[in-house]
Protein backbone atom coordinates (compact mmCIF):
# COMPACT_ATOMS: atom_id res chain seq x y z
CA UNK A 1 0.00 0.00 0.00
CA UNK A 2 1.74 3.36 -0.72
CA UNK A 3 2.42 5.93 1.72
CA UNK A 4 -0.38 8.23 0.45
CA UNK A 5 -2.98 5.58 0.94
CA UNK A 6 -1.64 4.69 4.03
CA UNK A 7 -2.52 8.08 5.40
CA UNK A 8 -5.58 8.71 3.47
CA UNK A 9 -7.27 5.63 4.91
CA UNK A 10 -6.18 6.84 8.27
CA UNK A 11 -7.84 10.12 7.92
CA UNK A 12 -11.36 8.62 5.78
CA UNK A 13 -11.67 6.46 8.87
CA UNK A 14 -11.34 8.93 11.64
CA UNK A 15 -14.35 11.12 9.52
CA UNK A 16 -16.38 7.50 8.93
CA UNK A 17 -15.76 6.84 13.24
CA UNK A 18 -16.98 10.64 13.85
CA UNK A 19 -20.06 10.03 11.20
CA UNK A 20 -20.91 6.78 13.04
CA UNK A 21 -20.63 8.25 16.84
CA UNK A 22 -17.82 6.01 17.55
CA UNK A 23 -14.28 6.82 19.41
CA UNK A 24 -11.59 7.65 17.01
CA UNK A 25 -9.47 5.05 18.26
CA UNK A 26 -8.27 2.41 15.72
CA UNK A 27 -10.08 -0.53 14.72
CA UNK A 28 -9.07 -3.52 15.74
CA UNK A 29 -9.11 -5.05 12.17
CA UNK A 30 -7.66 -4.04 9.33
CA UNK A 31 -7.90 -4.23 5.67
CA UNK A 32 -4.72 -3.56 3.23
CA UNK A 33 -5.91 -2.59 0.00
CA UNK A 34 -3.81 -1.04 -2.67
CA UNK A 35 -4.94 1.95 -4.86
CA UNK A 36 -5.25 -0.18 -7.85
CA UNK A 37 -7.18 -3.10 -5.54
CA UNK A 38 -9.54 -0.79 -4.50
CA UNK A 39 -10.56 0.61 -7.45
CA UNK A 40 -11.01 -3.06 -8.77
CA UNK A 41 -13.36 -3.35 -5.74
CA UNK A 42 -15.34 -0.54 -6.68
CA UNK A 43 -16.15 -1.31 -10.16
CA UNK A 44 -17.12 -4.83 -8.92
CA UNK A 45 -19.31 -3.16 -6.51
CA UNK A 46 -20.44 -0.72 -9.00
CA UNK A 47 -21.41 -4.14 -11.54
CA UNK A 48 -22.97 -6.04 -9.15
CA UNK A 49 -25.53 -2.77 -7.95
CA UNK A 50 -25.94 -1.27 -11.24
CA UNK A 51 -24.41 -3.16 -13.82
CA UNK A 52 -22.46 -0.53 -14.85
CA UNK A 53 -24.87 2.22 -15.79
CA UNK A 54 -25.06 5.64 -14.70
CA UNK A 55 -28.65 6.05 -14.48
CA UNK A 56 -28.83 3.34 -11.67
CA UNK A 57 -26.78 5.24 -9.03
CA UNK A 58 -30.44 7.15 -8.51
CA UNK A 59 -32.66 4.21 -8.21
CA UNK A 60 -36.16 3.43 -6.34
CA UNK A 61 -36.83 -0.33 -6.63
CA UNK A 62 -39.87 -1.71 -6.85
CA UNK A 63 -41.41 -3.22 -4.15
CA UNK A 64 -39.08 -0.97 -1.78
CA UNK A 65 -39.43 2.19 0.23
CA UNK A 66 -36.85 4.05 -0.43
CA UNK A 67 -34.46 4.92 -3.05
CA UNK A 68 -30.66 3.56 -3.37
CA UNK A 69 -27.94 5.91 -4.33
CA UNK A 70 -24.25 5.46 -5.54
CA UNK A 71 -22.45 2.80 -6.26
CA UNK A 72 -22.99 0.78 -3.54
CA UNK A 73 -27.04 1.40 -3.93
CA UNK A 74 -26.85 3.11 -0.52
CA UNK A 75 -30.31 3.42 1.39
CA UNK A 76 -31.85 6.87 2.07
CA UNK A 77 -35.05 6.62 3.72
CA UNK A 78 -38.09 9.30 3.43
CA UNK A 79 -39.34 11.05 6.31
CA UNK A 80 -41.31 8.87 7.68
CA UNK A 81 -40.03 5.21 6.28
CA UNK A 82 -39.16 3.16 9.41
CA UNK A 83 -37.63 -0.23 7.72
CA UNK A 84 -35.57 -3.19 9.34
CA UNK A 85 -32.22 -2.27 6.58
CA UNK A 86 -29.62 0.34 7.99
CA UNK A 87 -29.97 3.45 6.12
CA UNK A 88 -26.49 4.27 4.77
CA UNK A 89 -26.58 7.34 2.13
CA UNK A 90 -26.48 9.78 5.24
CA UNK A 91 -23.80 8.55 6.38
CA UNK A 92 -21.80 8.87 3.36
CA UNK A 93 -22.99 12.81 3.30
CA UNK A 94 -21.66 13.80 6.41
CA UNK A 95 -18.28 11.39 5.70
CA UNK A 96 -18.33 13.36 2.05
CA UNK A 97 -18.73 16.55 4.40
CA UNK A 98 -15.90 15.32 6.43
CA UNK A 99 -13.80 15.15 3.49
CA UNK A 100 -14.56 18.53 2.30
CA UNK A 101 -16.01 16.88 -1.06
CA UNK A 102 -18.09 20.08 -2.72
CA UNK A 103 -21.20 18.59 -2.98
CA UNK A 104 -24.99 19.89 -3.88
CA UNK A 105 -25.77 23.16 -1.85
CA UNK A 106 -29.62 21.24 -1.55
CA UNK A 107 -28.17 17.83 -0.70
CA UNK A 108 -24.90 20.02 1.70
CA UNK A 109 -27.72 22.24 3.75
CA UNK A 110 -30.39 19.28 3.92
CA UNK A 111 -32.35 18.78 7.85
CA UNK A 112 -33.00 16.67 8.24
CA UNK A 113 -31.07 14.18 5.67
CA UNK A 114 -34.24 12.85 4.46
CA UNK A 115 -35.20 11.77 0.73
CA UNK A 116 -36.96 14.50 -0.72
CA UNK A 117 -39.16 11.91 -2.83
CA UNK A 118 -42.06 10.57 -0.28
CA UNK A 119 -43.08 7.63 -2.43
CA UNK A 120 -41.78 5.91 -5.49
CA UNK A 121 -44.36 7.45 -7.95
CA UNK A 122 -43.19 10.90 -6.76
CA UNK A 123 -39.57 9.90 -7.48
CA UNK A 124 -40.29 7.95 -10.94
CA UNK A 125 -42.08 11.65 -12.06
CA UNK A 126 -39.35 13.50 -11.33
CA UNK A 127 -36.59 11.00 -12.29
CA UNK A 128 -35.47 12.90 -15.38
CA UNK A 129 -35.74 16.62 -13.72
CA UNK A 130 -32.70 18.67 -12.90
CA UNK A 131 -32.63 17.37 -9.37
CA UNK A 132 -31.82 14.09 -10.11
CA UNK A 133 -29.96 14.24 -13.33
CA UNK A 134 -27.16 16.82 -11.53
CA UNK A 135 -27.19 13.73 -8.38
CA UNK A 136 -26.52 11.29 -10.85
CA UNK A 137 -23.80 13.23 -12.28
CA UNK A 138 -22.43 13.98 -9.07
CA UNK A 139 -22.53 9.68 -7.69
CA UNK A 140 -20.97 9.42 -11.05
CA UNK A 141 -18.03 11.87 -10.52
CA UNK A 142 -16.88 10.47 -6.92
CA UNK A 143 -16.81 6.96 -7.24
CA UNK A 144 -13.52 6.70 -5.62
CA UNK A 145 -15.22 8.65 -3.08
CA UNK A 146 -17.69 6.20 -1.97
CA UNK A 147 -15.19 3.57 -2.30
CA UNK A 148 -13.26 5.29 0.31
CA UNK A 149 -16.48 5.10 2.93
CA UNK A 150 -17.23 1.60 1.91
CA UNK A 151 -13.69 0.60 3.00
CA UNK A 152 -13.67 2.20 6.12
CA UNK A 153 -17.06 1.64 6.67
CA UNK A 154 -16.35 -2.51 6.33
CA UNK A 155 -13.75 -2.26 8.49
CA UNK A 156 -15.69 -0.26 11.37
CA UNK A 157 -18.16 -3.03 10.67
CA UNK A 158 -15.66 -5.83 11.57
CA UNK A 159 -14.76 -4.45 14.71
CA UNK A 160 -17.96 -4.19 16.03
CA UNK A 161 -19.07 -8.01 15.28
CA UNK A 162 -15.88 -9.13 17.00
CA UNK A 163 -16.67 -6.80 20.04
CA UNK A 164 -20.27 -8.24 19.68
CA UNK A 165 -19.22 -11.98 19.36
CA UNK A 166 -18.99 -13.85 22.64
CA UNK A 167 -15.60 -13.96 24.34
CA UNK A 168 -14.98 -17.66 23.78
CA UNK A 169 -15.95 -17.81 19.98
CA UNK A 170 -13.86 -14.40 19.67
CA UNK A 171 -10.71 -16.11 18.51
CA UNK A 172 -12.56 -18.48 15.67
CA UNK A 173 -14.18 -15.51 14.48
CA UNK A 174 -10.96 -13.59 14.47
CA UNK A 175 -9.55 -16.23 12.19
CA UNK A 176 -12.60 -16.76 9.82
CA UNK A 177 -11.84 -12.73 9.25
CA UNK A 178 -7.98 -12.73 9.30
CA UNK A 179 -8.59 -15.59 6.48
CA UNK A 180 -10.60 -13.57 3.96
CA UNK A 181 -9.18 -10.43 4.91
CA UNK A 182 -5.27 -11.85 3.47
CA UNK A 183 -6.41 -12.06 -0.37
CA UNK A 184 -8.04 -9.38 -2.63
CA UNK A 185 -11.03 -11.98 -3.43
CA UNK A 186 -11.49 -12.08 0.60
CA UNK A 187 -11.33 -8.06 1.57
CA UNK A 188 -13.98 -7.49 -1.87
CA UNK A 189 -16.16 -10.37 -0.22
CA UNK A 190 -16.46 -8.72 3.30
CA UNK A 191 -16.34 -5.23 1.98
CA UNK A 192 -19.57 -6.28 -0.90
CA UNK A 193 -21.16 -7.91 1.62
CA UNK A 194 -21.40 -5.70 5.05
CA UNK A 195 -22.58 -2.56 2.07
CA UNK A 196 -24.62 -5.09 0.74
CA UNK A 197 -26.67 -6.75 3.78
CA UNK A 198 -24.99 -4.68 6.56
CA UNK A 199 -23.64 -5.81 9.75
CA UNK A 200 -26.21 -8.05 11.35
CA UNK A 201 -26.28 -6.60 14.72
CA UNK A 202 -29.49 -5.00 14.72
CA UNK A 203 -32.37 -6.68 16.52
CA UNK A 204 -34.59 -5.56 13.75
CA UNK A 205 -32.22 -6.37 10.75
CA UNK A 206 -34.35 -10.22 11.36
CA UNK A 207 -36.85 -12.09 10.00
CA UNK A 208 -38.77 -14.47 12.43
CA UNK A 209 -35.54 -13.63 14.72
CA UNK A 210 -32.75 -14.57 12.07
CA UNK A 211 -30.31 -12.31 11.03
CA UNK A 212 -29.05 -11.66 6.99
CA UNK A 213 -25.86 -9.74 8.18
CA UNK A 214 -22.37 -10.34 7.89
CA UNK A 215 -22.46 -11.28 11.52
CA UNK A 216 -24.77 -14.22 10.97
CA UNK A 217 -22.41 -15.02 7.31
CA UNK A 218 -18.84 -15.40 9.46
CA UNK A 219 -21.01 -17.42 11.45
CA UNK A 220 -22.34 -19.74 9.54
CA UNK A 221 -18.79 -20.32 7.88
CA UNK A 222 -17.75 -22.92 10.78
CA UNK A 223 -13.90 -23.60 11.21
CA UNK A 224 -11.98 -22.83 7.32
CA UNK A 225 -8.50 -21.87 6.51
CA UNK A 226 -6.42 -19.69 4.40
CA UNK A 227 -7.42 -21.97 1.55
CA UNK A 228 -11.04 -22.33 1.85
CA UNK A 229 -12.34 -19.70 3.21
CA UNK A 230 -13.47 -17.96 0.82
CA UNK A 231 -15.39 -20.80 -0.40
CA UNK A 232 -17.49 -20.75 2.62
CA UNK A 233 -17.77 -17.57 3.02
CA UNK A 234 -19.63 -17.90 -0.33
CA UNK A 235 -21.71 -20.99 0.69
CA UNK A 236 -22.60 -19.12 4.03
CA UNK A 237 -23.53 -16.04 2.39
CA UNK A 238 -25.79 -18.02 0.08
CA UNK A 239 -27.45 -20.24 3.01
CA UNK A 240 -28.07 -16.89 4.51
CA UNK A 241 -29.69 -14.91 2.31
CA UNK A 242 -31.94 -18.36 1.26
CA UNK A 243 -32.93 -18.05 4.91
CA UNK A 244 -33.85 -14.50 4.11
CA UNK A 245 -35.93 -14.82 1.57
CA UNK A 246 -37.91 -18.29 2.76
CA UNK A 247 -39.01 -16.54 6.22
CA UNK A 248 -39.83 -13.14 4.70
CA UNK A 249 -42.76 -11.78 4.84
CA UNK A 250 -43.29 -10.81 0.93
CA UNK A 251 -43.18 -12.94 -1.96
CA UNK A 252 -41.38 -10.55 -4.13
CA UNK A 253 -38.00 -11.78 -2.06
CA UNK A 254 -38.14 -15.18 -2.79
CA UNK A 255 -39.94 -14.99 -6.38
CA UNK A 256 -38.12 -12.33 -7.60
CA UNK A 257 -34.93 -10.47 -5.62
CA UNK A 258 -33.02 -13.99 -4.31
CA UNK A 259 -31.59 -15.12 -7.82
CA UNK A 260 -30.03 -11.54 -7.95
CA UNK A 261 -28.86 -11.97 -4.59
CA UNK A 262 -27.29 -15.19 -5.05
CA UNK A 263 -25.63 -14.40 -8.30
CA UNK A 264 -24.23 -11.66 -6.38
CA UNK A 265 -22.30 -13.83 -3.88
CA UNK A 266 -21.43 -15.91 -6.74
CA UNK A 267 -18.85 -13.11 -7.38
CA UNK A 268 -16.66 -13.54 -4.61
CA UNK A 269 -13.98 -15.43 -5.83
CA UNK A 270 -10.26 -14.92 -5.49
CA UNK A 271 -10.05 -12.90 -8.64
CA UNK A 272 -8.94 -9.61 -9.55
CA UNK A 273 -5.67 -7.06 -9.35
CA UNK A 274 -2.83 -8.57 -7.18
CA UNK A 275 -1.72 -7.35 -4.01
CA UNK A 276 0.68 -3.67 -4.64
Amino acid sequence: MSRFRSLFSLLALAAVLTVFGCSQSKPNVDLSLSDKQLDWVASKIFQNECSGEVDCLVHWNEGEAFPSLGIGHFIWYPKGVDEPYAESFPALVKFMKAESVDMPDWLAKMSPLDAPWPDRDSFLNQQSGPQIEFLRWFLDETKHVQAEFMYSRAQESLSKILDATPEDQRDAMRQRIDNLRNTAGGVYALIDYVNFKGEGLKASEAYDGQGWGLRQVLERMGEVDKRTALARFRQAAADVLTQRAENAPRAIERDKWLAGWLNRVETYKEVGPSPG
